[in-house]
């Protein structure tokens, strides 16, 4: 562990993207006591006489909406929004993908043949296109967006772990073990899975980078979390007809989702040449 700190703390980027992170959660986390009011407020001086956003200013630090609620306070609450639904979904889409990876890479036969064909009907469906599909057919809310995200993004990470799978169980280690009368269980859980953890935890991390994008544009089309419930990508569904007159309603939220994408990737890339140096300086 100490070795893995020391080689993950020289790259200065992925530091930067734990920061971020860091920075991200606690705030998601303080919401509702640093948030300066109720995010579902609607402030009668929330708007200017004409019924536009008012721009930053003391009292809003970043802002009215288009309701005349505070921004700042709906960006700290989207952000508990946002990242639950990154950890969760990524999470279960990680879980599901890995177990049937590793089940195809191992078992192979019409067992792994069946799951990686399933996998790449999957795969051949264009993600956005199909998380929409699944959300205009489902009932939309949290708990929907988290099963739609997961359904979507399991497969990259079957395909992966399936790879390494494969490779690795026609290791001599692996073929003593099954020698000395290791049963299948033991081979996956001893000689396998310990193997496979550095490379799940990457592109777990990686993952939750995507979801929360993906998470976005789903609010921004109005598949996702549904007002008036704070999310950064329906907070910019909501102000795209003032894009031009209030552009702080769109840039604000759209940066917000920009660092913690952008944080994720770097702490992603951190891991993979903390956990196996050989891959350090590709991509």
């Amino acid at each position: 562990m100490g070795e893995f700190w020391r080689r993950f703390k020289k790259d200065k980027t992925a530091v930067a993207g734990l920061a971020l992170i860091a920075l991200a959660v606690l705030a998601a986390v303080l919401a509702p006591w640093i948030a300066p009011y109720n995010p579902t407020e609607q402030f009668l001086d929330g708007l200017t006489p004409e019924g536009s956003p008012l721009p930053p200013g003391e009292r809003f630090w970043f802002g009215s909406d288009t309701n005349g609620r505070d921004q700042f306070s709906r960006l700290l609450h989207g952000a508990r929004t946002s990242l639950v639904i990154g950890v969760i979904a990524n999470g279960v889409a990680v879980v599901v993908g890995a177990a049937l990876g590793v089940i195809a890479g191992y078992l192979r036969g019409w067992v792994g043949a069946a799951i990686m064909r399933f996998t790449d009907l999957m795969m051949a469906f264009p993600p956005l296109l199909l998380a929409i599909a699944l959300a205009a057919v489902l009932k939309p809310g949290l708990q929907i967006v988290i099963l739609v995200i997961a359904l979507v993004n399991w497969v990259q990470i079957a395909r992966i772990v399936y790879t390494e799978t494969t490779s690795l169980a026609e290791r001599e280690y692996v073929e003593a073990a099954r020698a000395l009368g290791a049963g299948p269980t033991r081979v996956l859980l001893r000689h396998l899975l310990p193997h496979l953890v550095p490379t799940i935890i990457v592109y777990a991390t990686l993952g939750i980078a995507t979801t929360v994008l993906l998470e976005a544009m789903l609010s921004f089309l109005g598949r996702g979390v549904q007002p008036p419930a704070p999310a950064w990508g329906m907070m910019i569904f909501e102000s795209q007809s003032y894009f031009l007159s209030a552009p702080w309603l769109v840039f604000i939220p759209g940066a917000a989702i920009l660092l913690v994408a952008l944080a994720f990737n770097l702490v992603g890339d951190g891991l993979r040449d903390a956990l196996d140096p050989t891959q350090r300086g590709r991509g």
